[in-house]
């Protein structure tokens, strides 16, 4: 296969490249990849695979575009929300580049057709953001034997490693045989992400596929590090070769046939808590109020009883209900004595109504000798919002 004769100045930029040239240009023509997320780190792998004239590229990503993902997800725009993400990343990536097979597949990736949606792509990009589907692509890069460019992004901070490389690199469960526990594991929801850190990352896995397909790349094994605000922003650590004892890719390779055989959401600790879920259960009528019975209270005596809002102070400053305390929820829960209020009603509120629960449990804990009412909000603020005052932010 040659290049079109129109490719020559579209590519020609990276063709004069030493070591690159026309050779690597035709690698990356007749190759295939595989992106399995199409959101913060999946859209610039994606946008930068695209504008490096890869031939063949699959996007694997059943979720839909959201107004939230607009911050860092910059293949979307406003006129894709609620178009599912895999078609409206092919439809930015064809704009870009209109030689390009693009396989868009908005199908959940799961144990049981992954070997099969992967099988025919060269090389594996895992721009998801959750355990179970870590491990599901690391063992099937293994028993598939293609490389697994693996990147992560949350906060301010990134890393990234290319698994499977060669006959000696290892793959993710070589690194980390058990995954961390449930409780230590949390969205970007949860703890808020900088876009350019996806950015950086993304462009990054992208980097690392193009130079495993030119052959550029020095097939060591290394796990590369990134703090926005770290000096300097990168560290890079060399990783050791795969464990022989590794139950993926060791001495006996992860077979084809096993990996339906796994449940990696339960080997994972089990599904992700829906949060928001959680936090409208209704509980005990002593202990929780709804939004609409809260902001009657507040409308017939304000004056008379006190509002605790226990989010971090960073997001205390966003948004909150007028005449509200901020103490977040470690400090309160820490020493719930020093924040004994006069003897009136208290409400405690949160985002979503999980975390005034604790700290409302605390506080009554502290204050059982007194008959005084100390509630929390079910749904918390998101609540308020959806059913009380429209035009208080949601972020």
């Amino acid at each position: 296969m040659q290049l079109a004769l129109d490719d020559y100045p579209r590519y020609g930029r990276q063709m004069i490249l030493e070591g690159f040239g026309l050779p690597g240009q035709l690698k990356l023509q007749n190759s295939s990849v595989a992106v399995v997320g199409a959101g913060g780190l999946g859209c610039p792998a994606l946008q930068y695979l695209a504008a490096a004239g890869i031939g063949r590229i699959g996007i694997i990503d059943h979720d839909v575009v959201e107004l939230s993902n607009l911050q860092r997800q910059i293949l979307h725009d406003e006129s894709k929300v609620g178009m599912p993400k895999a078609e409206s990343a092919a439809r930015a990536l064809r704009k870009i580049n209109s030689h390009l097979t693009i396989d868009a597949m908005t199908e959940a990736l799961t144990s049981d057709n992954a070997v099969d949606l992967l099988t025919p792509y060269d090389i594996i990009l895992d721009c998801t953001d959750n355990a179970p589907t870590r491990y599901l692509l690391s063992d099937t890069a293994v028993a598939l034997h293609k490389p697994l460019v693996s990147g992560a992004a949350q906060k301010f901070e990134g890393q990234l490693c290319t698994y499977n490389l060669g006959p000696e690199g290892p793959c993710y469960r070589c690194l980390f045989p058990a995954p961390p526990a449930r409780e230590l594991v949390a969205t970007c929801e949860e703890t808020g992400i900088l876009g350019a850190v996806t950015g950086v990352i993304g462009n990054m896995q992208a980097l690392e596929a193009i130079k495993v397909i030119t052959g550029l790349h020095d097939q060591k094994p290394t796990l590369l590090l990134f703090s926005a605000l770290g000096s300097p922003p990168f560290r890079s650590i060399k990783l050791r070769s795969r464990k022989p004892g590794c139950s993926a890719c060791g001495s006996s390779d992860q077979r084809v046939g096993e990996i339906k055989e796994i449940d990696y959401v339960q080997f994972c600790g089990g599904a992700m808590p829906d949060w928001e879920s959680h936090g409208l259960i209704a509980g005990n009528p002593d202990d929780r109020i709804s939004v609409k019975d809260f902001g009657k209270i507040l409308e017939a005596h304000r004056d008379a009883v006190d509002i605790v809002d226990v989010r971090p102070p960073m997001e205390f400053g966003i948004c909150s209900l007028p005449g509200s305390i901020n103490i977040p929820l470690n400090e309160l829960t820490a020493d719930p004595n020093a924040y004994l209020f006069p003897k009136r009603e208290t409400y405690v509120v949160c985002r979503l109504g999980n975390d005034s629960q604790i700290a409302a449990s605390s506080l009554r804990d502290a204050r059982k000798e007194e008959d005084i009412v100390v509630k929390d909000v079910i749904g918390g603020l998101r609540a308020w919002t959806r059913h009380v005052d429209p035009t208080f932010p949601v972020y």
